[in-house]
């Protein structure tokens, strides 16, 4: 079997909402302490395996791709984990930007779902990612 080429996770600041770096990255395995006070934009599911990793540090805001929902919500039940402590976090929309890819998410996601504090910062449904950070920056 020929050996395959796997290229390395995307993890970059991109630019800044307000005070807050914005960190793109393929997986939210990758946050780290250094991430605490910017605003994630993870190509992750919003699991809670994925809410495990995103509340490991205060984030400025987390986004997540919500995975199609799935059974009993699995899909974006980190939006809660997030909200419990005091963190701001959205989900885009399976069908906007492809699972592992935080390029993809940051350039074509859609929000598809929001906590109760990224809908009180003016974070909605139907928001394009730049534009839904961007708000949480205000």
């Amino acid at each position: 079997m020929p050996e395959r080429s796997v290229a390395p996770m995307f993890k970059q600041t991109i630019t800044h909402a307000g005070d807050w770096p914005v960190v793109l990255m393929d997986s939210i395995s990758s946050v780290a302490e250094e991430d605490a006070g910017s605003i994630v934009v993870s190509a992750s599911h919003g699991g809670v395996s994925s809410g495990e990793f995103a509340t490991r540090h205060v984030l400025g805001g987390c986004f997540f791709n919500d995975a199609g929902v799935g059974k009993d919500e699995a899909g974006i039940a980190a939006l809660g984990m997030l909200q419990a402590i005091g963190v701001a976090g959205a989900t885009l929309s399976h069908d906007s930007a492809c699972i592992g890819d935080a390029r993809d998410h940051w350039e074509h996601g859609v929000v598809s779902h929001v906590n109760e504090l990224a809908a009180a910062a003016g974070v909605q449904p139907g928001m394009p990612a730049q534009d839904a950070v961007a708000q949480l920056g205000t």
